[in-house]
């Protein structure tokens, strides 16, 4: 599996991710799912503090114990969460990352970070005080970089203007393309990777999409209606039999994207992504193909 360099840092990412959050709380289930993954060649696995209040980072943290230097390590931080009482809020504070890091990488059983990001973020947020800590980081080796995971573009500019992150986590899919509008090329031209989450949309851009637009896409799915996800589905099913791999290179495209995120709760489902022939891009043709049977939707809200 290729991979690709994450901004300008000297990591290099596989094309596809395994988003860890849906693993579950069976550990040995999860060790098989992340093992499948790195047999497949992924070598960039993405989890954070908050998923199932710590115990993700336990989970990946065991898998990988035997084989830390063949694997990217992202988490992320900002939540801050109590996990007795299953609560957390939002604190961006620089005390707390600073402190936070170090249970991280205890549950994680290991000296460093390759990528660190902030887990969400407001234009309210003490933003210069949060760059300061993740700056800090850095330069004392337990980051190797950092960046932020967002959907915000006023918060995303905010970050470009005022650090030297070398990654966004954002949502983007074939259905929700707003990243297109404002985001990716900006990123792009200042050297910032992006890391497409949410390739999937949900399942419904998956080989079981049929089955999970009835799920998921019952009441809709941004500005699509239930009506205009199935008519999307059949269109898609008209080109390829193989809607995972026409929804993961659709986002490999563009290249400011490092790498697509799916999430997975079984090694079935990380097989119908690693299977799928992501190494060879889209031709110009197809990618304008599927540019005209999806919305061109803009970020109105969460700005």
């Amino acid at each position: 599996m290729k991979r690709r360099k994450l901004g300008k840092s000297d990591i290099e990412v596989s094309v596809l991710t395994l988003g860890c959050m849906s693993l579950g709380t069976d550990k040995e289930k999860a060790k098989n799912i992340i093992d499948f993954a790195l047999d497949a060649g992924i070598n960039h696995l993405d989890t954070a503090d908050l998923y199932d209040f710590g115990l993700n980072e336990e989970f990946v943290g065991d898998a990988i114990r035997n084989k830390r230097n063949e694997v990217i390590l992202t988490t992320k931080v900002g939540n801050h969460f109590n996990k007795e009482s299953k609560d957390w809020f939002w604190d961006p504070s620089k005390a707390y990352i600073v402190t936070e890091v170090k249970e991280s990488l205890r549950r994680l059983k290991t000296d460093y970070i390759d990528f660190y990001m902030l887990h969400g973020g407001t234009l309210e947020d003490p933003i210069d005080e949060t760059i300061e800590a993740f700056e800090e980081l850095k330069k004392e080796g337990i980051i190797r970089a950092y960046g932020i995971s967002s959907i915000r573009p006023n918060v995303i500019k905010e970050y470009i203007n005022k650090s030297s992150i070398d990654g966004v986590m954002t949502q983007y899919s074939l259905l929700d393309r707003r990243p297109e509008e404002e985001i990716l090329d900006l990123l792009h031209n200042n050297k910032i990777s992006v890391l497409a989450r949410g390739p999937l949309a949900k399942g419904m851009l998956s080989n079981q999409a049929q089955k999970q637009i009835v799920v998921k896409g019952a009441n809709g799915y941004l500005e699509y209606s239930f009506e205009e996800l199935k008519a999307v589905h059949e269109e898609l099913t008209t080109i390829s039999p193989n809607i995972n791999e026409l929804s993961l290179k659709y986002v490999l495209k563009h290249p400011a994207v490092a790498s697509a995120v799916f999430g997975a709760s079984s090694t079935k489902q990380v097989e119908e992504s690693t299977s799928s022939n992501v190494n060879d891009p889209l031709s110009d043709k197809l990618y304008e193909k599927l540019k005209s049977i999806t919305k061109n939707i803009r970020y109105l809200q969460h700005r």
